[in-house]
């Protein structure tokens, strides 16, 4: 169908940091992650509280992410802990201080706090004589330094390494994984359920298999301008991605910290809107205060949410004031307006917000 020798063939790697919160808990407590039996919690003192991680040992027992503390069993080998958000945040900067001593900035994607983006096109040749060879090298130097495990996914593109490492790099015993155009038939074509596919919602698949589309193969297959009129614009992105093809490039994600200051976070877990109008404010106060910091002022506010991977989906807004600003309350009450505007009940589960149109102090 598609001419693959014309498409982008670049070196991506998509870099995921295993079982993150529940190691780094561990590693605070000198413990190894591999051996212990651990979780993270929202509350420990709440019984329903969720568990927002685990380690390895844990998740055997059949203990995953999702669960509630009520269903862990009261064990001396099992460790139960609260969530230490900054200390994550610390150690998942480190590791970006890592990967930045192989990538220009423009060439890195911070995707969460516990995955992202390489792209390697124009180092690669610099430390490795192929992608595997470096993948393994850099994960070696990751675990060295923090004794955190990590998964590598590459690919041609930035869809294809995401979806190696999701499906196939987390088996294999290396931890490992590169797919080529070539590798679309087998291994792409072949995944089911759909929602294990990077971008299908729970709910976007309900819709496929009610068009007798359950595995990604017969997504490729489904007539593009039928996925358009039930699906629009992301009609056509799912055809794309499905045979493949992925055309966004980490570059053009990219915006210089001089021309913008954003804050995008992936949160431990589902809230309602109610509990998230508290975490959306700190987000604003802590840009707001990077904002003043460097004696600016803001004339455009580009915020979003996403929603949890049951619904999918999430809001964008841009929106342009009359006058820039640097006030915590001035972002805040524009960026409720458009959430309570167009939310419909659904959990939200990440959360972007960037102020651009940047000016001097001054100049306002």
């Amino acid at each position: 169908m598609y001419d693959y020798s014309l498409l982008p063939n670049r070196i991506i790697l998509c870099v995921d940091l295993r079982s993150f919160y529940a190691s780094v808990s561990c590693i605070k407590k000198g413990l190894d992650p591999r051996y212990t039996k651990l979780a993270v919690v929202g509350d420990v003192n709440r019984s329903g509280s969720i568990v927002l991680a685990a380690t390895p040992p844990l998740k055997a027992l059949g203990i995953k992410k999702m669960a509630r503390l009520y269903e862990i069993p009261k064990r001396q080998d099992i460790i139960i802990v609260n969530p230490i958000m900054h200390t994550y945040v610390k150690c998942s900067n480190y590791i970006t201080g890592l990967a930045l001593q192989y990538v220009a900035p423009e060439d890195f994607h911070q995707y969460s706090i516990d995955e992202f983006f390489m792209d390697m096109t124009a180092s690669i040749h610099l430390f490795a004589s192929n992608p595997c060879e470096f993948a393994l090298k850099f994960k070696r130097e990751i675990y060295e330094r923090t004794r955190i495990e990590s998964t590598i996914g590459i690919g041609p593109n930035l869809l294809l390494s995401k979806v190696a490492m999701d499906v196939e790099a987390k088996k294999n015993k290396d931890g490992i994984e590169q797919w080529t155009y070539d590798d679309i038939p087998e291994k792409l074509w072949s995944i089911r359920p759909l929602s294990k596919f990077w971008g299908i919602s729970y709910k976007t698949e309900m819709k496929l298999n009610r068009k007798g589309i359950h595995t990604i193969g017969e997504l490729a297959q489904y007539p593009l301008k039928y996925l358009k009129q039930s699906f629009g614009v992301i009609g056509e992105e799912l055809h794309l991605h499905s045979n493949g093809i992925d055309f966004s490039r980490i570059a053009e994600k990219y915006v210089p910290a001089t021309t913008s200051i954003a804050k995008s976070q992936i949160l431990l877990r589902d809230y309602s809107i109610e509990e998230f109008i508290v975490i959306l404010l700190e987000h604003i106060k802590e840009v707001c205060y990077r904002l003043r910091r460097e004696k600016k002022y803001a004339q455009t506010i580009h915020f979003s949410v996403g929603y949890s991977k049951e619904y999918g989906g999430g809001i964008k807004k841009a929106y342009t004031l009359n006058r820039a600003t640097n006030l915590t309350m001035d972002i805040y009450n524009v960026c409720t307006y458009f959430l309570y505007e167009r939310h419909t009940g659904e959990q939200i589960r990440s959360i972007s917000l960037s102020l651009t149109n940047l000016i001097h102090e001054g100049e306002e």
